[in-house]
Protein backbone atom coordinates (compact mmCIF):
# COMPACT_ATOMS: atom_id res chain seq x y z
CA UNK A 1 0.00 0.00 0.00
CA UNK A 2 2.68 2.49 -0.96
CA UNK A 3 3.88 4.28 -4.02
CA UNK A 4 6.65 2.42 -5.85
CA UNK A 5 9.91 4.17 -5.06
CA UNK A 6 12.53 4.12 -7.83
CA UNK A 7 16.10 3.17 -7.09
CA UNK A 8 17.88 6.50 -6.68
CA UNK A 9 21.10 7.61 -4.98
CA UNK A 10 19.00 9.22 -2.25
CA UNK A 11 17.02 6.05 -1.54
CA UNK A 12 20.13 3.88 -1.53
CA UNK A 13 21.84 6.29 0.85
CA UNK A 14 18.92 6.09 3.26
CA UNK A 15 18.88 2.29 3.20
CA UNK A 16 22.57 2.29 4.08
CA UNK A 17 21.87 4.95 6.75
CA UNK A 18 24.32 7.41 5.20
CA UNK A 19 22.42 10.47 6.28
CA UNK A 20 25.24 12.90 5.55
CA UNK A 21 25.21 12.01 1.85
CA UNK A 22 21.45 12.45 1.76
CA UNK A 23 21.58 15.83 3.45
CA UNK A 24 24.33 17.12 1.19
CA UNK A 25 22.48 15.94 -1.93
CA UNK A 26 19.28 17.63 -0.83
CA UNK A 27 21.21 20.77 0.09
CA UNK A 28 22.43 20.98 -3.50
CA UNK A 29 18.85 20.54 -4.76
CA UNK A 30 17.57 23.33 -2.52
CA UNK A 31 20.42 25.69 -3.32
CA UNK A 32 19.89 25.22 -7.05
CA UNK A 33 16.16 25.74 -6.68
CA UNK A 34 16.37 28.79 -4.46
CA UNK A 35 19.13 30.27 -6.57
CA UNK A 36 17.09 29.97 -9.74
CA UNK A 37 13.78 31.40 -8.50
CA UNK A 38 13.52 35.05 -7.54
CA UNK A 39 10.66 35.54 -5.12
CA UNK A 40 9.56 38.76 -6.79
CA UNK A 41 9.04 36.92 -10.08
CA UNK A 42 5.90 34.85 -10.77
CA UNK A 43 6.55 31.17 -10.16
CA UNK A 44 6.55 29.12 -13.36
CA UNK A 45 5.32 25.60 -12.62
CA UNK A 46 5.32 24.43 -16.24
CA UNK A 47 8.54 22.50 -15.67
CA UNK A 48 6.89 20.28 -13.03
CA UNK A 49 3.85 19.46 -15.14
CA UNK A 50 3.04 15.75 -14.85
CA UNK A 51 4.89 15.44 -11.53
CA UNK A 52 1.77 16.07 -9.43
CA UNK A 53 -2.00 15.63 -9.60
CA UNK A 54 -4.70 18.24 -9.07
CA UNK A 55 -7.42 17.12 -6.69
CA UNK A 56 -10.85 16.79 -8.26
CA UNK A 57 -12.17 19.19 -5.62
CA UNK A 58 -10.07 21.53 -3.45
CA UNK A 59 -10.21 20.65 0.24
CA UNK A 60 -10.27 23.05 3.21
CA UNK A 61 -6.98 23.72 4.98
CA UNK A 62 -6.32 23.98 8.72
CA UNK A 63 -3.34 26.33 8.73
CA UNK A 64 -5.01 29.73 8.64
CA UNK A 65 -3.02 32.21 6.58
CA UNK A 66 -0.19 29.74 6.04
CA UNK A 67 0.19 27.43 3.06
CA UNK A 68 -0.58 23.89 4.17
CA UNK A 69 1.50 20.79 3.44
CA UNK A 70 -0.01 17.50 4.65
CA UNK A 71 2.36 14.58 5.21
CA UNK A 72 0.31 11.39 4.73
CA UNK A 73 2.13 8.41 6.20
CA UNK A 74 1.93 5.03 7.95
CA UNK A 75 4.50 4.18 10.59
CA UNK A 76 4.74 0.60 9.35
CA UNK A 77 5.47 1.63 5.74
CA UNK A 78 9.08 0.98 4.61
CA UNK A 79 8.72 3.63 1.90
CA UNK A 80 7.66 6.20 4.48
CA UNK A 81 10.74 5.39 6.54
CA UNK A 82 12.97 5.81 3.50
CA UNK A 83 11.21 9.10 2.75
CA UNK A 84 11.48 10.36 6.34
CA UNK A 85 14.87 12.16 6.02
CA UNK A 86 13.65 13.84 2.83
CA UNK A 87 10.53 15.08 4.62
CA UNK A 88 12.64 16.24 7.56
CA UNK A 89 14.85 18.25 5.22
CA UNK A 90 11.86 19.73 3.44
CA UNK A 91 10.36 20.83 6.78
CA UNK A 92 13.61 22.47 7.85
CA UNK A 93 13.86 24.45 4.61
CA UNK A 94 10.29 25.48 3.79
CA UNK A 95 9.53 29.20 4.14
CA UNK A 96 7.87 30.51 7.29
CA UNK A 97 4.57 30.88 5.47
CA UNK A 98 4.30 27.10 5.05
CA UNK A 99 3.00 24.83 7.82
CA UNK A 100 3.26 21.02 7.81
CA UNK A 101 0.53 18.77 9.22
CA UNK A 102 0.64 14.99 9.63
CA UNK A 103 -2.13 12.64 8.59
CA UNK A 104 -1.72 8.95 9.49
CA UNK A 105 -3.36 6.88 6.77
CA UNK A 106 -5.72 4.03 7.73
CA UNK A 107 -6.16 1.66 4.80
CA UNK A 108 -6.46 -1.53 6.87
CA UNK A 109 -7.59 -2.42 10.37
CA UNK A 110 -3.95 -3.12 11.26
CA UNK A 111 -3.04 0.51 10.48
CA UNK A 112 -5.55 1.87 13.00
CA UNK A 113 -3.38 1.16 16.04
CA UNK A 114 -0.58 3.42 14.80
CA UNK A 115 -3.01 6.22 13.95
CA UNK A 116 -4.52 6.00 17.42
CA UNK A 117 -1.05 6.09 18.94
CA UNK A 118 -0.10 9.14 16.87
CA UNK A 119 -3.24 11.08 17.78
CA UNK A 120 -2.83 10.14 21.45
CA UNK A 121 0.69 11.55 21.39
CA UNK A 122 -0.47 14.61 19.45
CA UNK A 123 -3.20 15.34 22.03
CA UNK A 124 -0.50 15.27 24.72
CA UNK A 125 1.91 17.45 22.73
CA UNK A 126 4.59 14.78 22.27
CA UNK A 127 3.92 13.46 18.75
CA UNK A 128 6.43 15.61 16.85
CA UNK A 129 9.22 15.09 19.37
CA UNK A 130 9.00 11.32 19.01
CA UNK A 131 7.92 11.04 15.37
CA UNK A 132 11.29 9.81 14.08
CA UNK A 133 11.83 7.66 17.17
CA UNK A 134 8.55 5.82 16.49
CA UNK A 135 9.70 5.07 12.95
CA UNK A 136 13.13 3.97 14.21
CA UNK A 137 11.59 1.69 16.83
CA UNK A 138 9.73 -0.20 14.12
CA UNK A 139 12.17 -0.25 11.22
CA UNK A 140 15.55 -0.16 12.97
CA UNK A 141 14.87 -1.86 16.31
CA UNK A 142 12.35 -4.39 14.99
CA UNK A 143 9.67 -3.54 17.58
CA UNK A 144 6.48 -3.47 15.50
CA UNK A 145 4.47 -1.53 18.13
CA UNK A 146 1.34 -3.42 17.15
CA UNK A 147 -0.60 -3.20 20.43
CA UNK A 148 -1.97 -0.42 22.59
CA UNK A 149 0.19 -1.59 25.48
CA UNK A 150 3.38 -1.52 23.40
CA UNK A 151 2.66 2.01 22.15
CA UNK A 152 1.79 3.31 25.61
CA UNK A 153 5.01 1.77 26.96
CA UNK A 154 6.97 3.42 24.14
CA UNK A 155 5.62 6.92 24.82
CA UNK A 156 5.90 6.47 28.57
CA UNK A 157 9.56 5.50 28.32
CA UNK A 158 10.47 8.19 25.79
CA UNK A 159 8.45 11.12 27.13
CA UNK A 160 7.80 10.32 30.78
CA UNK A 161 4.06 10.87 30.38
CA UNK A 162 2.18 8.76 32.92
CA UNK A 163 0.72 5.51 31.56
CA UNK A 164 -2.70 6.24 33.04
CA UNK A 165 -2.79 9.60 31.26
CA UNK A 166 -1.77 7.96 28.00
CA UNK A 167 -4.46 5.32 28.48
CA UNK A 168 -7.17 7.90 29.22
CA UNK A 169 -6.16 10.02 26.23
CA UNK A 170 -6.15 6.93 23.98
CA UNK A 171 -9.93 6.56 24.47
CA UNK A 172 -10.68 10.29 24.37
CA UNK A 173 -13.18 12.10 22.18
CA UNK A 174 -10.35 14.12 20.62
CA UNK A 175 -8.44 11.04 19.49
CA UNK A 176 -11.55 9.30 18.15
CA UNK A 177 -12.58 12.46 16.28
CA UNK A 178 -9.16 12.75 14.66
CA UNK A 179 -9.26 9.12 13.58
CA UNK A 180 -12.64 9.63 11.96
CA UNK A 181 -11.37 12.79 10.25
CA UNK A 182 -8.31 10.92 8.98
CA UNK A 183 -10.55 8.28 7.39
CA UNK A 184 -12.65 10.97 5.69
CA UNK A 185 -9.74 13.11 4.50
CA UNK A 186 -7.72 10.26 3.00
CA UNK A 187 -10.74 9.60 0.79
CA UNK A 188 -11.22 13.26 -0.09
CA UNK A 189 -7.53 13.60 -0.89
CA UNK A 190 -7.72 10.50 -3.10
CA UNK A 191 -4.84 8.84 -1.25
CA UNK A 192 -3.79 5.60 -2.96
CA UNK A 193 -0.64 4.86 -0.99
CA UNK A 194 1.98 6.22 1.37
CA UNK A 195 4.00 8.37 1.48
CA UNK A 196 1.91 11.09 -0.16
CA UNK A 197 2.07 14.87 0.18
CA UNK A 198 -0.97 17.14 -0.20
CA UNK A 199 -0.16 20.78 -0.94
CA UNK A 200 -2.71 23.33 0.27
CA UNK A 201 -5.70 21.07 -0.28
CA UNK A 202 -5.22 21.20 -4.06
CA UNK A 203 -2.29 19.06 -5.19
CA UNK A 204 -1.33 15.42 -4.60
CA UNK A 205 2.39 14.63 -4.81
CA UNK A 206 4.22 11.31 -4.61
CA UNK A 207 7.34 9.66 -5.96
CA UNK A 208 5.33 7.61 -8.46
CA UNK A 209 4.77 10.87 -10.37
CA UNK A 210 7.82 12.89 -9.37
CA UNK A 211 10.14 9.96 -10.14
CA UNK A 212 12.91 10.89 -7.69
CA UNK A 213 13.21 12.48 -4.29
CA UNK A 214 14.99 15.43 -5.89
CA UNK A 215 12.00 16.04 -8.15
CA UNK A 216 9.63 15.60 -5.23
CA UNK A 217 11.42 18.32 -3.27
CA UNK A 218 11.29 20.63 -6.27
CA UNK A 219 7.55 20.01 -6.75
CA UNK A 220 6.72 20.72 -3.09
CA UNK A 221 8.80 23.89 -3.05
CA UNK A 222 7.37 25.23 -6.30
CA UNK A 223 3.74 24.45 -5.48
CA UNK A 224 3.94 26.03 -2.04
CA UNK A 225 5.49 29.20 -3.43
CA UNK A 226 3.02 29.26 -6.33
CA UNK A 227 0.08 28.97 -3.91
CA UNK A 228 1.53 31.69 -1.71
CA UNK A 229 1.83 34.07 -4.63
CA UNK A 230 -1.67 33.22 -5.87
CA UNK A 231 -3.07 33.76 -2.38
CA UNK A 232 -1.42 37.15 -2.05
CA UNK A 233 -2.13 38.57 -5.50
CA UNK A 234 -3.24 42.14 -5.21
CA UNK A 235 -2.40 42.29 -1.52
Amino acid sequence: MKYPIPSTPIQSARIRHRGSFLRSTLAIVFSLFLGSVAFAQPVDISDIEGMYEVLAQPQPVETGDNIEVVDVFWYGCPGCYQFLPVMEYVEQNLPDYVEVRRLPAIFRDSWLIHAQGFYTAQALGIAEKHHREFFDEIHKEGNRLETKEAIIDFYNERSGVDKDKLDQTWESFTVNSNINKSLVMQQRYGIRGTPTIIVHGKYRVGTSLAGTYQNLVKVIMKLTEYEYQEKNKGA
